[in-house]
């Protein structure tokens, strides 16, 4: 059954996770937790909108001209895990939809338990 949540008032969930359905890998490096995301840019709203293979797939509003939706992409990762956007880099894909973030200062585990909140 599919369900609008809200957290934190801009982010809003579409889906629900399904029980079979696994979370995305988050692994640990040196520099911080990373994990995949695929980004649908030009969207109506900025939204966790499922998720897809290993990537947790995001849409943004934002287009994919100038690095405004890879800005968009930091912000909103910034923002669901409630650390500063200084923190959240992506570390390959910057001209790809399909991208690699790594947040400094957070480990995988602390992804993965604000994740399963709100897919949940």
């Amino acid at each position: 059954m599919s369900r609008l949540a809200s957290v934190a008032g801009m982010i809003s969930v579409p889906f629900r996770l399904g029980a079979r359905q696994a979370l995305i890998p988050v692994h640990d490096t040196p520099a911080g937790a990373t994990f995949q995301v695929k980004v649908h840019p030009r969207a109506r709203k900025n939204a966790i909108t499922g998720v897809l293979g290993d990537a947790l797939k995001l849409a943004l509003t934002a287009p994919a001209v100038e690095g405004r939706a890879n800005q968009a992409c930091i912000d909103f990762v910034a923002k669901f895990l409630n650390v500063t956007r200084s923190s959240v880099t992506i570390a390959a894909g910057e001209s790809s939809r399909q991208k690699l973030i790594r947040v400094a200062g957070v480990r995988a585990a602390q992804v993965e338990e604000k994740l399963r909140a709100i897919l949940s």
